[in-house]
């Protein structure tokens, strides 16, 4: 379900962020999440599990509808 996320990071790490966002649109969120989840548990923010939890949401969300997208439009066998 997560087909493009490597291509999509790869892009980032470029520098090319509307080309990353454009492959795999849970690329920024979930990196994100992960930076949060390890400064968090490092710093023990006050809020920084519902940060997590709320970033958590959105990359799942995207996610899904990043593969919807991919099924109704027919590009998820290729």
């Amino acid at each position: 379900m997560t087909c493009g996320f490597q291509r999509s990071f790869m892009l980032l790490m470029k520098g090319e962020f509307a080309e990353s966002f454009w492959m795999f649109p849970a690329t920024i969120p979930f990196l994100a999440c992960i930076v949060l989840l390890f400064a968090h548990l490092m710093f023990k923010f006050q809020h920084g599990a519902r940060w997590i939890v709320t970033l958590f949401s959105i990359t799942a969300a995207l996610i899904l509808i990043n593969y919807s997208v991919k099924l109704y439009t027919g590009v998820a066998f290729h």
